[in-house]
């Protein structure tokens, strides 16, 4: 279903326009129950991951890192990361692990224990959106520092704009056979306080379409085959 065809579905199940159910308000619904669709997803994908296939970039960043700098800062879209490398002095990046001050000597910040510059091999998330290098990276000896920092990671919906709204072609970046969730869960605000009888069947229709969605995205490396291993039993 393209942005046009979830509008029109929200209009149907709603009763309503465009001076009732202004398209300010319905961007805004549509857009929430997106990203509460693409989380919900995330969190049922098996060893194939998800990522929303609108946008036009692989979910892999990489930054700059800066000399003797050990904090770095990523885009609010960033869900959860999912693999930090870095780039040695030889061009070539390495995984890093992740570590936390818990995990560490409780008594002695990790900071004092990393305190000379070097090539990081741990990282800490200190916040949502930045993590920390172990030791702090050095000026060039044991990395490289343009693009010496890499993060994989799980992105939150590619939310529509107004102005994809009035093109009306763009579709949601999930599977086609439950596009029509985002219509259903942008109708329920509108029915609480308009057709509030509308609201237990269109709850419920959501309930099941999310069933669904969990199914699929559970289920869906139908090409790795599926082996049985017999259980070994202890003979005395």
């Amino acid at each position: 279903m393209t942005i046009n065809d979830i509008q029109a579905e929200i209009r149907s199940l709603t009763d309503s326009d465009s001076t009732s159910y202004t398209n300010a308000d319905l961007l805004r619904r549509i857009n929430a129950a997106y990203e509460q669709i693409v989380a919900l997803i995330i969190l049922a994908d098996g060893k194939w991951q998800f990522d929303d296939s609108s946008y036009t970039t692989f979910p892999i960043g990489t930054y700059t890192l800066v000399n003797s700098q050990s904090k770095y800062s990523f885009n609010d879209k960033f869900l959860q990361l999912e693999e930090v490398q870095i780039m040695n002095v030889d061009g070539k990046y390495e995984i890093i692990k992740p570590i936390d001050q818990k995990q560490a000597d409780e008594y002695q910040p990790l900071s004092e224990q990393y305190s000379t510059d070097g090539k990081p091999f741990l990282y800490d998330k200190v916040a949502d959106d930045t993590i920390e290098l172990f030791p702090a990276p050095d000026n060039g000896v044991s990395v490289t520092l343009a693009a010496g920092l890499k993060i994989k990671f799980k992105r939150t919906a590619d939310l529509y704009t107004s102005a994809q709204v009035t093109t009306g072609t763009k579709e949601p970046g999930f599977a086609s056979p439950f596009h029509i969730i985002l219509a259903y869960m942008a109708a329920i605000p509108y029915c609480q306080s308009y057709k509030q009888n509308r609201v237990p069947l269109y709850e419920k229709r959501v309930e099941e379409l999310k069933k669904g969605i969990m199914k699929h995205y559970a289920y869906r490396s139908k090409d790795e085959r599926q082996i049985m291993t017999p259980k070994l039993e202890r003979h005395i």
